[in-house]
């Protein structure tokens, strides 16, 4: 392997990695550009069971349930990245750990639902970006509790009020 085919290939998994990183966080700010751009156009999802069309459609899909919910919080690690031999396809393990906070029932009670999986992407590389062609989604743990809740800084928003638009704001496409 040449030190610039070393270069691209190093290049391609940030890329990857970026592009995951950015997907969590549209969710997390509620920035519907950003999490949909994780996708391709004609990009499709397979959450087994939980939903199954395309990526776009599932951004829908999630965006109802999200508005539905408190505060939530994505986190990625343990990205395994495999590229293709032309350079311009990938495939990727990324797991992945979502907590969500429902909003308070009459009683006040409120739930903290958290789910540990994986994201089995197939990535290509499209006029210069990469984004997902075709995702799996495996649910490997799921948990529900009832919260008890320490006090949360009113400056964590779902929104551009959140103070991380103040260091990038250009955080849009990748």
């Amino acid at each position: 392997m040449s030190d610039s085919e070393t270069l691209e290939t190093l290049a391609a998994k940030q890329a990857i990695r970026d592009a995951l990183s950015r997907y969590c966080r549209g969710l997390d700010r509620m920035d519907r550009e950003m999490a949909e751009d994780v996708w391709h156009a004609d990009g499709t999802a397979d959450y087994l069971g939980i939903f199954e069309g395309t990526g776009h459609g599932f951004v829908d899909w999630v965006w109802q349930a999200h508005a539905a919910m408190e505060r939530h919080s994505h986190q990625i690690t343990n990205v395994l990245i495999e590229l293709g031999d032309d350079g311009n396809r990938a495939t990727s393990e990324s797991y992945v750990t979502v907590a969500l906070w429902t909003l308070p029932d009459g009683a006040g009670k409120q739930l903290e639902l958290v789910g540990r999986g994986r994201y089995l992407d197939r990535w290509e590389k499209r006029e210069g970006r990469w984004a997902i062609a075709h995702r799996v989604h495996v649910l490997d743990l799921s948990s529900t509790r009832e919260l008890s809740r320490a006090d949360v800084p009113e400056e964590s928003r779902r929104d551009e009020r959140d103070p991380s638009f103040d260091y990038i704001p250009k955080w849009r496409r990748g």
